[in-house]
């Protein structure tokens, strides 16, 4: 669905729907209310006045075109404000992840030369004082929770900020309204830090025009509208929920409900029942489990309605492929529905008409589940150097294990990787195109390519070939038309024996299995592959309970020292094995009681593997799976 005004940059996209909305008193964004705990929202014109008076004090501050501003907040309509309020008079958002240590702020803030940061709760505010004196160029920083009474001088609380913004605008309104239409598309409109699975992260220049074309470019795509209602829990500083769930989701004139936190997404779902959700592959593996788990638990005949409702859903997918399911297979789904599905579609709100994921591979098993559940999700392909949306899969056809057509605009290419000759393309609005089968390097053109990296010129001229083609780093190849993501080149593991193999695909075998939570391949430079295992300890410690085990004595490390335990995971790898070619057959495995995370530095803020740093850490471990073969 097209975009509900016309606009090439963020301040007309703006400004063109405060102008289309006003005097209709329509809700843009709402947000639960510390104090009264109930849902509120405000209007276009609201909305128009609060960014108004945030960019008044941003220029009062003494922002100027191209100046940074950094946010580190969680989402919520002050960041969406701020935002606003930067690119209104022409300066340049920088986001960064609530999740990072103040070493990484401070890293952020001096690279990017911010001089003004705006930070939420009190341990973001702690951030920002730790910090204030090594970043030379910071100046101010607002904090929307409460000031403590020996707040540094330098530290302002929003409200105040927002009341000498709004006088100081009304004083300068004809210096500061013309700053927006002086905002051209290659004008840079935000640095996003890529997070970095090593090293230092990087931050990213995203034009004007990056954000536009792209958002435009996905909604001729997927079709989000007036009628729609959005809930924005992924950070708002990733490129793909800043892109497609707030940029495009304001020019479809749709609603936005910011989630009240990561732990409460499941409950703000029901409280807000919102028609389209966005979400990486993570939220969507975890309800899988969760519904397969409880329908495992229970009595066998549970176990077997969940099954045939299961099939009478891909049947009904498959005979709608073929043009109408018939009046009895429409009767067993309507019973499916009811006696399973409905329950997976209440803790979803009840409304949801699709849902999107991006971030990373969704697993085709997760797809083709909710699919026959009456869940379309509609997975794409990205990275923030793209801003974020080359590819998606179509809302009508639907096929998981991709990541769907190009989108319009932009063209992706194959790139054989031993003699870099381009072996297949698709342009998006040509579809289709020269395709091939043959598997290379996907590279990228088009007007969402990034500006460059900061202050990065020799990893920028990496980046880019001499014919402008943006290389992605992702191994992929077409499938009739649509484009299928295999892993990273520089996650591929080059075994002993000189095997090529890529780690993703084979991890994502294990995702929907019920003993599993994460899993890394090991195997670089080694004679086979190992694994390193974090168990689901909630499933493991039904099951033992089941078995007569006393789990209630026994530490998570010492249940995984139980033999049936450690059965479990040797007997899943073993039933892998044996569709497995040689080369990718995992022959030892190690059982971890401590999760990858963000907070002990095995995860990205975007949910990635580290591998380095696991690997590293785990050293002595991986050693030990492969002494006992190597005597």
């Amino acid at each position: 669905m097209p975009a509900q005004v016309p606009f090439d940059t963020i301040p007309e996209l703006f400004t063109h729907l405060v102008d289309h909305y006003r005097g209709q008193d329509r809700t843009v964004m709402r947000y639960k209310d510390k104090d009264t705990k109930q849902w509120t929202g405000f209007s276009w014109e609201t909305l128009e006045q609060r960014v108004q008076a945030m960019a008044g004090y941003l220029h009062q501050q003494g922002i100027q075109p191209g100046d940074r501003v950094a946010i580190l907040s969680e989402n919520r309509p002050e960041w969406a404000i701020t935002d606003l309020a930067t690119q209104l008079i022409g300066g340049v958002n920088v986001s960064i992840y609530t999740s990072l240590p103040e070493q990484k702020v401070g890293y952020i803030m001096r690279d990017s030369g911010a001089q003004l940061l705006v930070v939420s709760v009190p341990i973001q505010r702690k951030k920002a004082e730790a910090i204030f004196d090594a970043c030379r160029d910071l100046k101010r920083v607002v904090v929307m929770s409460d000031l403590p009474d020996n707040a540094p001088t330098h530290f302002s609380h929003w409200d105040d900020a927002m009341d000498a913004g709004a006088d100081y605008w009304s004083a300068h309104e004809d210096t500061l309204a013309p700053l927006a239409d002086a905002v051209t598309p290659d004008d840079t409109s935000a640095l996003i830090y890529t997070s970095g699975t090593t090293g230092q992260p990087k931050g990213v220049v995203l034009t004007h025009e990056n954000f536009c074309s792209n958002a435009k470019a996905a909604l001729n795509r997927v079709p989000f509208g007036p009628d729609d209602h959005h809930l924005s829990f992924l950070p708002l500083c990733h490129s793909f929920e800043r892109t497609a769930g707030y940029t495009a989701v304001l020019a479809a004139g749709a609603k936005i409900s910011y989630a009240e936190s990561i732990e409460a997404v499941s409950r703000n779902l029901v409280e807000e029942s919102p028609t389209v959700m966005i979400s990486v592959p993570r939220l969507f593996e975890k309800v899988y489990n969760i519904i397969t788990k409880q329908a495992s638990d229970g009595s066998v005949v549970k176990e077997k309605i969940f099954e045939w409702a299961v099939r009478t859903g891909k049947k009904t997918v498959q005979a709608r492929r073929n043009g109408s399911p018939g009046p009895l297979l429409k009767a067993q789904q309507n019973l499916a529905h009811r006696l399973v599905f409905s329950k997976l579609h209440e803790k979803l709100g009840g409304n949801l008409k699709f849902a999107v994921s991006g971030g990373a591979a969704l697993p085709k098993k997760i797809g083709l589940f909710f699919q026959a559940a009456g869940i379309k999700i509609i997975e794409g392909y990205g990275l923030t150097e793209t801003a974020p949306v080359l590819s998606a899969n179509p809302m009508e056809a639907p096929r998981y294990g991709t990541v769907g057509h190009v989108l319009p605009g932009i063209t992706v290419a194959i790139q054989r990787l031993d003699d870099n000759e381009i072996i297949g393309r698709q342009r998006g609005d040509e579809y289709p195109s020269d395709l091939t089968t043959e598997e290379g390097e996907i590279i990228a053109k088009g007007p969402n390519m990034m500006k460059k990296y900061w202050r990065r010129p020799e990893e920028t001229r990496a980046a880019f070939d001499p014919d402008g083609w943006y290389h992605t780093g992702d191994i992929g190849r077409f499938d009739d038309g649509y484009l299928m993501v295999t892993d990273r080149i520089k996650h591929m593991i080059v075994s002993r024996g000189g095997k090529n193999i890529y780690p993703g695909p084979i991890e994502d075998e294990f995702k929907t299995q019920r003993w599993f939570d994460q899993v890394v391949v090991i195997g670089e430079g080694r004679p086979f592959l190992t694994a390193l295992v974090v168990p689901d300890f909630e499933t493991l410690r039904m099951r033992a309970r089941d078995h007569k085990i006393d789990e209630e004595t026994l530490s998570d490390e010492a249940l995984l020292e139980e033999p049936d335990v450690r059965n479990l995971f040797r007997q899943a790898f073993r039933e892998y094995g044996k569709k497995a070619p040689a080369h990718e057959k995992i022959r030892n495995f190690k059982l971890l009681a401590e999760p990858f995370t963000v907070e002990n530095g095995t995860l990205t803020p975007t949910m990635k593997l580290k591998r380095n740093v696991i690997e590293e850490r785990y050293a002595d471990e991986i050693d030990a799976m492969y002494a006992k073969f190597e005597r």
